[in-house]
């Protein structure tokens, strides 16, 4: 769908124009006055000659040329027939102020019947129930609220939330956007529409996403792929979180790995940001568009006037993963050369207030960090006070001119306020027109940075992720879920070269016995049904059996369960000791996924879980697995055994592979034993389309 109409639209009708106060139509008029828009206006209103100075019509059909944009400022009832006219005249593409739609549920018929209407004629709509479109670089707004001038800037955004872009465009902080959507429900264009669209706008730089719904995985990575090929910077803040997919939930793996956990890890795996509020949506999107990402090395040096701050910084640098490395000797002897003698040369650099104010100085000290080769980007931390007299406003302005001097240093700069409302927003404005990065607030800085350290996406990955969500996509169409006995997702694992653990199904007591001597002396039983799920809660195990009373026993007892009227019993030599994991792929979420983490009875509680979209192969599988928390208990931690962490990664990888090459639903292997010498599954559910 072509977006290029509405978001630099030539001509512009608003239908439902009104002078009355305070009303949609009304403030969209006003809002086009507001900020100076050149094009052509048109007014829409059967009662009215003009409206706020312009001419008014009684229909769009009245007009000499189909407008590039439509607003729609009427009630729901009557939308679909406004979006049905415009699409059959060739307008552009409309935006939908109104609220009754989809979110209420008496509105459900009118949304369908706005989507049917721009189907019919493929005709963009934003909307309903959003603000709209306003552009900063194009000087337009499509607007339901009061919306002033603002300087444009490098930044778009779309949010589902009016009111966080609202908020956005009233703030100050040195953040000066291009183009601002408020999607509402997301009827007809979703923010992967916006986001692939704001890749061919000049100017944009990064996107900021506020997001309530996980949308379509092939889209995403359409979009993503797009914003990697044109260099444009993504950041996600997404709320909430959707039911997990129909198989997950009925194993471990949903809890662990809902679809907001692979929709993080999706957009992550694309080179996207991942905020946590508005504030980190926006202080993470400002500097994306300002800085580079990646190239330099990844050390970060700190200059800042005060102990307490150089500590708390150290200490969220170690939080957040931004390093702090030692400076080269070389580097330390001319900071020595710099400092007075209170100071000590290091990283976090405390240069003392005894320089404060000094430009060549501060700029002096700065040269000097960035010069170190194991530093990649200079944080210098800067707050501004409001109420400055003549004097100290002096001090300040020649501290931050000693860092502006510094700018074209080879390590990225950057400044920082400790505090959010302490960096005013022209002094973040000048910073950032000197390709300085200003950022308000210390940890929300250090995650901006964070971000900067990776390097940027390839397109290729992002690709192949959505091609095999595509494919996936296409095989969960139609038949109903179908779940395997445990014997038989035993069987299909190991004739896809899985390690699964050695069992024979007995009919009685004396063939659990055979087993016994047959399987190496210690067995475990279960029961192995369609519709068992989690065995321990429903006593259906049996561990640890070394005698032939023990096994006796065992049989009698499992047998006797109801869960055995739908199923077998299950006999399987007991695995040698070692960790407990859970290894888990499913293709019901927005992307097929891999979760790969702690498991056992533990596996829920701990959530300790390495979320991987697919394809992935087993060497960054690996690299996931050892960023797991508990991943020194893996390698040998407290005394323990240096565990088979390559052979883990090999078999996740092939369950991946798996998943996609049977088309199945869902794979979760959960313990996966790993030991010194291999990894072999104890436990396995499969589900998959019948």
């Amino acid at each position: 769908m072509d977006l290029s109409r509405l978001l630099d639209p030539k001509s512009i009708a608003v239908v439902g124009a009104s002078e009355r106060a305070a009303s949609y139509g009304g403030e969209a008029m006003l809002n086009l006055k507001r900020l100076g828009y050149e094009g052509q206006v048109y007014a829409v209103n059967p009662g009215r000659d003009r409206v706020h100075g312009f001419d008014c019509v009684g229909s769009l059909a009245d007009l000499p040329d189909p407008p590039d944009a439509v607003v729609v400022a009427i009630p729901a009832e009557h939308v679909a027939a406004v979006i049905e006219q415009a699409g059959a005249l060739g307008c552009g593409g409309a935006v939908v102020f109104a609220a009754g739609f989809s979110e209420s549920s008496e509105g459900a018929e009118h949304e369908a019947a706005l989507i049917a209407a721009a189907a019919a004629h493929d005709l963009p709509v934003c909307g309903p129930n959003g603000n709209g479109i306003v552009s900063m670089a194009a000087n337009f707004a499509l607007w339901g609220d009061m919306v002033g001038p603002r300087e444009s800037g490098p930044v778009a955004l779309v949010s589902q939330s009016g009111n966080v872009a609202v908020n956005a465009i009233a703030s100050r902080r040195g953040l000066r956007l291009h183009t601002v959507v408020s999607s509402g429900n997301q009827a007809v264009l979703d923010a992967a529409d916006y986001l692939e669209a704001f890749c061919e706008l000049d100017g944009v730089r990064s996107v900021a996403c506020y997001l309530e719904a996980e949308g379509d995985g092939v889209r995403w990575c359409q979009a993503l792929e797009a914003c990697a090929r044109a260099d444009v910077a993504v950041t996600i803040l997404k709320a909430g979180s959707s039911e997990q997919g129909a198989a997950a939930a009925q194993a471990h793996t949903g809890a662990v790995a809902g679809d907001q956990r692979i929709f993080q890890a999706m957009a992550q795996a694309a080179g996207a940001a991942w905020a946590r509020d508005p504030h980190e949506l926006l202080e993470i999107s400002k500097a994306m568009a300002t800085c580079t990402r990646g190239g330099l090395a990844p050390g970060v040096a700190v200059m800042t006037c005060s102990g307490g701050d150089s500590s708390v910084c150290a200490d969220l640098a170690a939080e957040i993963g931004v390093s702090l490395p030692p400076l080269q000797p070389e580097t330390v002897a001319r900071l020595e050369a710099l400092l007075p003698g209170a100071a000590t040369a290091a990283n976090p650099l405390d240069y003392t207030s005894l320089l404060w104010g000094d430009p060549k100085a501060i700029e002096a000290l700065v040269r000097a960090l960035a010069d170190d080769p194991g530093i990649g980007r200079v944080l210098v931390l800067y707050d501004q006070p409001d109420g400055l007299d003549v004097d100290a406003a002096q001090s300040w302005a020649q501290a931050i001119e000693g860092v502006r001097a510094a700018s074209d240093c080879p390590a990225q700069l950057l400044v920082c306020s400790t505090l959010p409302e302490l960096m005013p927003d022209d002094v973040a404005e000048s910073l950032l027109g000197d390709g300085v990065a200003a950022l308000a607030g210390l940890q929300t800085g250090l995650r901006a940075i964070a971000e900067l350290v990776k390097e940027p996406p390839s397109p290729g990955r992002i690709a192949m992720i959505g091609a095999t969500c595509q494919r996936a996509a296409a095989s969960r169409e139609g038949d109903e879920l179908e779940w395997l006995s445990e014997h038989q997702a035993k069987a299909l694992l190991t004739e896809h070269g899985l390690a699964a653990a050695e069992g024979l199904i007995v009919a009685d007591q004396d063939a659990a016995v055979a087993a016994l001597r047959e399987l190496g002396g210690r067995l475990v039983m279960k029961i192995s049904g369609p519709e068992l799920r989690h065995k321990s809660e429903l006593g259906a195990l049996a561990l640890d059996l070394q005698t032939e009373a023990d096994v006796r026993a065992a049989y009698t007892r499992l047998s006797a369960l109801p869960a055995a009227e739908a199923g077998v019993v299950l006999a399987e030599a007991m695995a040698e000791p070692g960790a407990e994991m859970i290894v888990a792929a499913r293709s019901d979420a927005v992307v097929p996924a891999l979760i790969v983490g702690l498991g056992g009875i533990w596996t829920e509680l701990l959530s300790d879980v390495a979320v991987i979209p697919l394809p992935a192969s087993a060497s960054e599988v690996e690299t996931e697995i050892r960023g797991l928390r508990g991943a020194a208990l893996l390698d040998g931690g407290r005394g323990g055994v240096k565990l088979a962490v390559g052979a883990l990664a090999e078999f996740a990888a092939g369950v991946g592979e798996l998943l996609l090459a049977d088309g199945l639903e869902l794979v979760e292997c959960n313990p996966v034993i790993v030991s010194e010498h291999g990894a072999v599954a104890t436990d396995a559910l499969i589900a998959r389309r019948a």
